[in-house]
């Protein structure tokens, strides 16, 4: 099977990391922007777009600062790709950045920039700070 690549992307974005942390870790607050609708039962998450469902296992959450997933369809083909959303902050301006890192296809990876570039602007216009 071929090996997918691995890309990271940085988001600018107008908000408070605690407000942030709540969009990106949440059912709740994944419904919001992520997906129509997010169910969790312990570390498992179930995203719906459209009627068609997608499960994910949580990997790692940092209050305030990260959470990572892993598709559950990627774990049963034993590959070890994930998607983190991590809040970055700068120490001196105290700019606050959201950093995308997942992986595609080398045919799809142009495809999937575009996806969360369009995730997270929905996720700014929630936030009011598009």
């Amino acid at each position: 099977m071929e090996d997918k690549l691995k890309f990271e992307l940085e988001f600018p974005i107008h908000a408070s990391p605690q407000l942030l942390f709540q969009y990106i870790s949440t059912p709740s607050g994944l419904s919001e922007w992520f997906a129509d609708n997010v169910n969790s039962r312990g570390e498992f998450f179930t995203f719906i777009w459209d009627g068609s469902e997608e499960k994910a296992k949580l990997l790692t959450k940092k209050s305030g600062e990260r959470i990572k997933f892993r598709w559950m369809e990627a774990e049963e083909d034993g590959e070890s790709t994930y998607f983190e959303i991590k809040i970055q902050v700068d120490e001196i301006t105290k700019d606050v950045s959201i950093i995308v890192t997942d992986f595609a296809d080398e045919d799809e990876v142009e495809e999937a920039k575009m996806l969360w570039d369009n995730q997270i602007s929905s996720l700014k216009q929630v936030l009011g700070s598009a």
